[in-house]
């Protein structure tokens, strides 16, 4: 199950830092209803000397019931928030952070970290978390966690089976 497409833009952001190591750092600044906003593609906002804006749109998010752990992660978190995936590329001769994938999915976050990617987060709106909730309370069900029955050391057949493997791995002894 998947819902309606959710079409967002991203803005990145360079600023820059007084540090000896690096000369700026790249971040999401917000994510945006692409419905209010006016159609266009990837264009830059803003390019000073300490602050530089990139608008990127056409990011479609849909809610599938098969990532209802990560979305459930997500809204009982202290503060629910979109996950940005972006990596440097060239746009012209800059070196611009460029957002590959946008996600509402804790899980799905965890995957691309675990895949070596960048991945930072941005607060989601009071809507889009109320979105995410309802989702959520209709297509996902906690698994029941239930106790592991811990091997008895009281004897019984399971202690004299693994007493006897034991003294035929060793020779007998």
């Amino acid at each position: 199950m998947e819902t309606q497409a959710i079409d967002v833009s991203v803005i990145m952001q360079r600023k820059t830092l007084d540090n000896r190591w690096q000369s700026h750092q790249w971040r999401p600044l917000e994510v945006l209803d692409s419905a209010a906003l006016p159609p266009s593609s990837v264009r830059c906002l803003l390019d000073d000397d300490s602050d530089m804006r990139w608008l990127f749109p056409g990011f479609n998010i849909k809610l599938f019931s098969d990532e209802g752990e990560g979305y459930y992660l997500n809204i009982s978190s202290a503060t629910p928030c979109w996950f940005i995936m972006w990596r440097i590329e060239q746009i012209g001769a800059l070196d611009v952070a460029v957002p590959k994938a946008v996600t509402l999915s804790y899980n799905e976050a965890a995957r691309l970290m675990d895949g070596g990617e960048q991945v930072d987060t941005l607060p989601a709106s009071a809507a889009i978390i109320e979105r995410l909730s309802h989702f959520t309370q209709e297509h996902y069900q906690p698994q029941i966690k239930r106790k592991r029955k811990k091997p008895s050391f009281e004897g019984g057949a399971g202690v004299d089976l693994m007493a006897r493997a034991e003294g035929k791995g060793d020779g007998g002894r």
